[in-house]
C-alpha cells in the first residue's frame, strides 16, 4: 500500500508502516486518519505478518494534530474528526501483532499519544517527547491523559500534561517512557531486531500474550489473571505449543507454523 500520507512495506515477518507528510513533520489530518485505518485493519488480516514498525518520514514521528484543518472546523466536526483517531489507536491497541513505535524524530501531541498506543517504544538519540496541548489552551484528546497515566503514574503524567513542556529521550529513557535509545542512524535496524526477536517466538503466544496484557490492564488483578490463564491455556491446544516443547528437549530451535 502507498498512499499519499501511508507508506505501507513488509519484508518477511515485519511490516514498517510509515507516515509520510514529512513537510508539515507528519502531522495528522482527515486524510492520514483514513487511510491509517485502512493499513492498520489490512495489516491485522494479514497472517504473514507477525510485528508492525511505525515510523516517520524527515525529521519527526508525527507532531500532533494539523491545526490549520482543525481550525476550519466547527466543534461538531472536530468531534467526528478526534474519534477517528481514538478509533485508530484503539484498533491499535487491538492488533493481534505487537507493534513498534520506532520514535526518529518529535513525537508530539497525538505522536505521542500514538506511539503510547503502540506495545513497545524504540527512539532515536534525536527525538523529543511531549504533550503541548494546554499551550493552545485545549488537552490531550485521544487517550494522552490515560495512557500516560497508566504508564507512567499520576506524578510524572500530570508534569508532562500540565505543564505541555517537552522531554529529551535521555528523559524519557529514564522514566520508562521509551523501552530503548539507539543512535539515529541506527533506529530502523535496532526496531527491526526487536521485531525479530518476537517474530522467532511462537505467534499465537505472542498474540495471547498481548491480548492478556491490553486487556487485563483494564480489569481488576485477579480476574485479569484469570483472563490471561485462559489465553495460557489456549496455547497448549495448539501445534507451536508442541512444536515448542519438543524443541525444547531436542536442544533445537523450533520451527512454529502458528497453528
Amino acid at each position: 500500500m502507498n498512499s499519499n500520507t501511508i507508506v505501507l512495506e513488509r519484508k518477511e515477518r515485519i511490516a514498517t508502516l510509515t507516515l509520510n507528510r514529512p513537510e508539515v513533520f507528519n502531522a495528522i489530518n482527515e486524510q492520514m486518519i483514513a487511510e491509517f485505518r485502512e493499513a492498520i485493519a489490512a495489516l491485522d488480516r494479514d497472517e504473514s505478518i507477525r510485528v508492525v514498525i511505525i515510523t516517520g518520514a524527515g525529521k519527526a514521528f508525527q507532531a500532533g494534530a494539523d491545526i490549520g484543518e482543525l481550525t476550519r472546523m466547527d466543534p461538531i466536526q472536530v468531534l467526528k474528526w478526534n474519534n477517528g483517531i481514538v478509533e485508530n489507536f484503539k484498533a491499535l491497541e487491538g492488533m493481534r501483532q505487537p507493534v513498534i513505535a520506532a520514535i526518529n524524530g518529535f513525537a508530539l501531541g497525538g505522536g505521542l499519544e500514538l506511539a503510547l498506543a503502540c506495545t513497545l517504544r524504540v527512539a532515536s538519540e534525536k527525538a523529543k517527547m511531549g504533550l503541548p496541548e494546554v499551550k493552545i489552551g485545549i488537552i490531550p484528546g485521544a487517550g494522552g491523559t490515560q495512557r500516560l497515566l497508566r504508564l507512567m503514574g499520576k506524578g510524572i503524567a500530570a508534569e508532562m500534561i500540565l505543564t505541555g513542556e517537552m522531554i529529551d529521550v535521555q528523559t524519557a529513557y529514564r522514566i520508562g517512557l521509551v523501552n530503548k535509545v539507539v543512535p539515529h542512524e541506527e533506529l530502523m535496524k535496532a526496531s527491526e531486531e526487536l521485531a525479530n526477536k518476537i517474530v522467532a517466538n511462537g505467534p499465537i503466544a505472542v498474540s495471547l500474550a498481548k491480548d492478556a496484557m491490553e486487556i487485563g490492564q483494564n480489569l481488576p488483578l485477579d480476574a485479569a489473571i484469570q483472563y490471561a490463564q485462559k489465553n495460557c491455556i489456549t496455547c497448549f491446544a495448539t501445534e507451536d505449543m508442541k512444536e515448542g516443547t519438543r524443541a525444547f528437549i531436542e536442544k533445537r530451535p523450533p520451527q512454529f507454523k502458528g497453528r
